[in-house]
């Protein structure tokens, strides 16, 4: 096989696995387009077109893949509803054995992180009296059992399991080990930043060996959007539930509120941890039919709200507060904007031409950048003027790591924007970058603690 028969190969792969996340097209409608487009670009090429020009016009001539997929939907409009059942039948074909072991699997650790909650109240602890320890631990009783169910599905090896089981381990150490006041800005930090860095170790189950695959690390990245959508749906129906509970045996006397907030809640919670991302696995992205309808709902908002809050400061020349509860609220304005980002990208058809979305996209993230650089300024300044402390020196280096993301993500999305810079630029950049945000958040959790004193 020739070089260019090698990346024509490279290109069909890529185009089948984004056929393939089409909940409206079975494996057997992939495929017979997989034929068509092949039989086409062979036509191109006997004409005398390059390999690769002949593939970009022989997806040209197919037409929209969405359109495609509607056509498909509207002859086989069951398929979409089945997906969306739990399980068939034990005898059906829409149970496959596979399927009911994923279930079983899913279930015992689903079961495994709702005990694991419990187990300190055998050590006299409880949610009321010993926040300071729950809070730092609360990604260690879920996010385990959600990575061993990945790695189960992904039959990781022993490198990647072992690799899993340090990484958790160290987390309980960071919690745990460090002597931290109950009022310490150490036990805030630890509580915010080792989740996630724990769910960068989920992404490595995830990906398993496949550790160095810029698609697999989309695909995690796609997991992470899809899994919250799910985890915030099975919270809606929860608290439906918990309601119906509380008022239905009120009225008759009975108080379910020690039951709900000791077994029902903290349980519910973390066992959701595991079945969200079993939805995620299940469902193969039916759920991405809602999610980027999200994002396109969600950018234009964000970026009028990110532009009127620039034009306010502007007027007022006011400065911006701080403080940690102010630190906290920009930070996250700034990780929802990198997350419309990272999500869009991620649902985004990689053929499609800039439009004006793209360019949307492009006056949110050049608004965010804006807005790191105003705190960046602030940060700097109290920090020469007050000295500083663990939550300033936490939020310089984190509005430093996405400032650097947002501004080199400005420079791709105006190149994609202006047509010379591909698609795939941005995306590569976005799927390097994730081993940044973790390896920042370890640095939060082991090292700022003794750094700082314990403070």
């Amino acid at each position: 096989m020739t070089e260019r028969q090698d990346e024509l190969e490279v290109q069909f792969e890529q185009w089948r696995h984004y056929v393939r996340q089409r909940p409206e097209l079975a494996a057997a409608d992939a495929d017979e387009l997989e034929d068509h487009l092949r039989g086409s670009v062979d036509d191109l090429v006997a004409r005398g077109l390059h390999a690769d020009e002949a593939f970009l016009v022989a997806v040209k001539r197919m037409g929209s893949l969405d359109d495609l997929s509607r056509e498909f939907a509207r002859e086989h409009s069951e398929r979409l509803w089945k997906q969306l059942v739990l399980t068939g039948e034990p005898d059906s074909p829409a149970a496959p054995p596979r399927s009911r072991r994923e279930l079983l699997v899913m279930i015992g650790c689903a079961l495994g992180a709702a005990l694991s909650i419990k187990v300190p109240a055998l050590f006299g602890l409880s949610f009321e009296a010993d926040g300071a320890f729950y809070a730092p631990n609360a990604g260690l009783f879920a996010l385990p059992w959600l990575a061993a169910f990945l790695a189960w599905r992904r039959q990781a090896g022993p490198a990647v399991i072992a690799t899993l089981v340090g990484l958790f381990a160290l987390g309980a150490v960071a919690a745990n080990v460090y002597p931290l006041a109950e009022n310490s800005q150490s036990v805030v930090l630890t509580t915010i930043h080792l989740p996630i860095a724990l769910w960068f170790v989920v992404g490595l189950s995830y990906v398993s060996d496949e550790l160095r695959s810029p698609r697999r690390r989309m695909d995690f990245i796609r997991f992470t959007g899809e899994w919250f959508v799910y985890y915030v749906l099975i919270a809606l129906g929860g608290g439906v539930l918990i309601a119906f509970m509380y008022g239905t045996f009120e009225a008759i006397g009975v108080s379910p509120e020690i039951f709900i907030a000791n077994w029902l809640l903290p349980c519910g919670a973390v066992a959701a941890v595991v079945v969200a991302g079993w939805l995620v696995e299940a469902k193969q992205s039916v759920v991405e039919n809602i999610a980027p309808v999200l994002t396109r709902l969600f950018t234009p908002l964000f970026t009028a709200a990110l532009l009127a809050f620039l034009v306010a400061v502007g007027v007022t020349s006011g400065g911006i507060e701080v403080e940690r509860d102010a630190l906290i609220l920009f930070d996250m304005l700034l990780v929802v904007v990198l997350a419309l980002l990272l999500y869009t990208i991620s649902a985004r058809d990689p053929l499609a031409p800039p439009g004006l979305f793209d360019k949307l996209q492009l006056a949110l993230v050049v608004s965010a950048l804006a807005i790191d650089v105003l705190v960046l300024l602030e940060i700097i300044g109290r920090i020469t003027e007050f000295g500083t402390t663990p939550n300033k020196a936490a939020a310089l280096g984190e509005n430093v790591i996405l400032l650097a993301n947002l501004a080199w993500s400005a420079w791709l999305l105006l190149g994609l924007v202006r047509r010379t810079t591909p698609f795939a630029a941005l995306e590569r950049w976005q799927t390097n970058y994730l081993p940044v945000y973790a390896g920042w958040a370890w640095v939060v959790v082991l090292v700022f603690p003794p750094v700082f004193g314990y403070l």
